[in-house]
């Protein structure tokens, strides 16, 4: 929940009318008010109000000064997308914004680095460290140098309503993950902020075929997944596969697959264990980590293809998904035929590799 609730009496319509208004007649005091009206607006609105106020709070966004409170009204709107209001309605101005933010802090890092010694760190993101000194080394005028240097240390902040539009619909995330992912991860391997939720979201694949091979048996499925992590993935593939009665093993629990499946996310956390079938594996022979994503599957011969292996040693995980929000999937669409899978097992490093990853 980004804002906390509080049960009094609002009408956060009107407040909202006169935050518009105030924005629109660039009235710099006039919306510095309206805007604080709107915020305890909105811890006191109810979900039918806060269903009407996200997409005129999402739409505000690009009116609003890059040095002013940005990321803070896109938490508004991201609040009111919590409780309800359409999350493809208000995706376009958030995400926009965080995706200026995004470039304007990589900017920030690169005139910084620029300006300085090999040895010469980046700053921790926080305003403290805005000032003159600062805005003199990043160059340029001193408008363009204050916004870089506001979004390298706010950035974080457009995180919490970019993950509540990007989690509850696949439409927006197939429209702006290909935009957002590689500046998010350029921006990350800076290691100054935590871009790790942001990132995830941004990867995670929604209806995608999989080529699976089950080394120890030589067979091989095909298999079409989406939403959710590998710990996911594991838990519903060897439900398909060791359930299904396709490779020897032990089935998940039925709580592990339901709590890996279904649409309405657990209510806090349970005690629900799930216990690892397989080795994940490249088709290097590179192990595919449960705490990763399955587009860290490579893409072979135009196809993501994860080799299934006995497992080294025993795993046993929470059950809970890493965004509750989003259910995972993993159907059966065919097995494959035995030559079919001797091809695929070719591209492998137990066969003899000669498929061109893509």
């Amino acid at each position: 929940m980004i804002f906390k609730r509080k049960q009094e009496a609002s009408d956060l319509g009107a407040t909202v009318s006169e935050l518009e208004q105030a924005v629109d007649a660039r009235d710099g005091a006039r919306t510095e008010r309206a805007f604080t009206a709107a915020i305890k607006g909105l811890q006191q609105a109810t979900d039918a109000e806060c269903v009407l106020a996200g997409p005129r709070l999402a739409a505000l966004l690009p009116a609003f000064p890059p040095t002013g409170p940005r990321p803070l009204l896109a938490s508004a709107a991201g609040f009111c997308v919590e409780r309800g209001a359409d999350p493809a309605a208000c995706a376009e101005p958030i995400l926009g914004g965080l995706h200026r933010d995004l470039l304007n802090a990589l900017e920030f890092a690169r005139r910084w680095t620029a300006a300085g010694g090999a040895e010469d760190e980046l700053p921790e993101p926080d305003e403290k460290i805005i000032d003159d000194a600062l805005l003199a080394r990043l160059g340029g005028d001193a408008y363009e140098a204050t916004r870089w240097a506001l979004a390298w240390c706010a950035v974080d902040e457009w995180q919490p309503p970019a993950l509540a539009v990007l989690c509850r619909s696949a439409q927006v995330r197939r429209r702006h993950a290909s935009t957002l992912l590689p500046a998010c991860r350029d921006l990350a391997a800076l290691q100054r902020h935590d871009l790790k939720c942001l990132a995830y979201a941004l990867a995670v694949l929604d209806d995608e075929p999989l080529v699976v091979l089950h080394r120890p048996s030589g067979t091989g499925f095909e298999v079409r997944i989406g939403g959710g992590d590998n710990f996911q993935l594991h838990t519903l593939l060897a439900h398909v596969l060791v359930g299904g009665g396709h490779v020897p093993g032990t089935a998940p629990s039925a709580e592990s697959v339901r709590l890996a499946t279904d649409p309405e996310p657990a209510r806090g956390r349970t005690e629900a264990v799930a216990t690892g079938a397989f080795e994940l594996l490249a088709p290097d022979g590179e192990r595919i980590w449960n705490e990763g994503l399955p587009d860290d599957i490579p893409v072979v011969e135009g196809c993501r293809l994860l080799v299934l292996d006995e497992p080294m040693y025993q795993r046993k995980w929470n059950a809970d998904r890493f965004f509750p929000l989003l259910p995972g999937r993993a159907e059966l669409t065919r097995v494959l035929s035995a030559d079919e899978a001797r091809t695929w097992f070719a591209c492998t490093s137990s066969g003899n590799g000669t498929c061109r990853a893509s």
